[in-house]
């Protein structure tokens, strides 16, 4: 099986610190693209949640287990011959080292904004993940590395926008 399919990745996980607009951005370019539609926050046990909801970062014991139900989510799919497009944050080259455990070949589409940006949209939300955690993510987050497949793409001008680009970066024509 090729790792793309009309020269488009066949799985890509959209990454990024939380208020990114990662589920978005996803869902938006899984139904572009035809593909499944994986919400990685869907995989996060019960512990995690709520330790993230009382405003503890998690840590790598915490994410493990998780990021291996979002990676064997992504075998799965791969494993009917279907395509995929995950959100989840992937915040460091181990965590995408994990998710690659599921598909090797993985895209990431790194979705970038400043602090003030997200901590804005992330208290005008509602969610587990409360405001007071970004700054343990950006703390936490490590860039795309040389030899990892894929892009940053930046979240500052509109959701129509930024889906653009990462169409772009993952080599669809619009």
């Amino acid at each position: 099986m090729t790792d793309h399919v009309d020269g488009i990745p066949r799985h890509i996980v959209v990454m990024g610190v939380s208020g990114t607009g990662k589920t978005t951005v996803g869902s938006a370019l899984a139904t572009t693209l035809g593909s499944t539609f994986i919400e990685g926050d869907t995989f996060h046990p019960k512990a995690n949640i709520d330790k993230m909801s009382a405003g503890h970062p998690l840590n790598d014991d915490d994410r493990r287990p998780w990021l291996a139900a979002v990676a064997g989510e992504v075998e799965r799919v791969a494993g009917e011959g279907g395509t995929s497009v995950t959100a989840c944050s992937a915040l460091t080259r181990l965590y995408r080292d994990w998710l690659r455990g599921g598909y090797p070949d993985l895209f990431f589409v790194h979705l970038q904004a400043d602090y003030d940006t997200l901590l804005d949209r992330m208290s005008r939300r509602k969610h587990f993940m409360p405001p007071s955690l970004l700054q343990s993510q950006f703390d936490t987050l490590e860039d795309l590395q040389a030899d990892e497949h894929g892009a940053g793409v930046p979240d500052v001008d509109g959701v129509e926008k930024v889906v653009a680009a990462a169409l772009k970066a993952v080599g669809a024509s619009q």
